[in-house]
C-alpha cells in the first residue's frame, strides 16, 4: 500500500516527495537548507548533480511503502527512467524551521 505525500507525519518530507514525483525542481530546491548535504548508498555525493542525474533528468518518482521516527525515514519503490524500480530507504534531517539539511538514501 502506497502513502499519499500528503498524509506522512513531516510536512517536509511530504513536501520533498511530492516535489520528486511532480519533477518539481524548483519546489525541491526551496525545501532544503542552503548548505544541504546528502549520501547514495553511504557515499556523500554532490547535491546538485545526483538530484539532476537521479531524479530530474531521469523521471525519478517515489512510492512511499514505509514511515518511522516520527516520518523522518521512509522506505520507497524508488523508480527513475536509468535504473528501474528498485527498494530503497530514505532518511532526513530536519531542521526546527521545516527545511531539509539533508538526506541519505540507498538500497533498503
Amino acid at each position: 500500500m502506497t502513502i499519499s505525500p500528503a498524509t506522512l507525519s513531516d510536512p517536509a518530507v511530504g513536501a520533498f516527495v511530492a516535489a520528486v514525483n511532480a519533477h518539481d525542481r524548483n519546489a525541491f530546491l526551496a525545501l532544503l537548507t542552503p548548505d544541504a548535504s546528502m549520501s547514495d548508498d553511504g557515499s556523500d555525493r554532490d547535491l546538485a548533480d545526483w538530484i539532476d542525474r537521479e531524479i530530474f533528468d531521469s523521471g525519478g518518482h517515489m512510492d512511499v511503502q514505509k514511515e518511522s521516527d516520527g516520518g523522518h525515514s521512509l522506505v520507497v519503490n524508488y523508480r527513475n527512467d536509468t535504473w528501474g524500480e528498485m527498494r530503497t530507504a530514505w532518511r532526513f534531517t530536519v531542521t526546527p524551521a521545516g527545511r531539509i539539511s539533508r538526506f541519505e538514501t540507498g538500497q533498503a
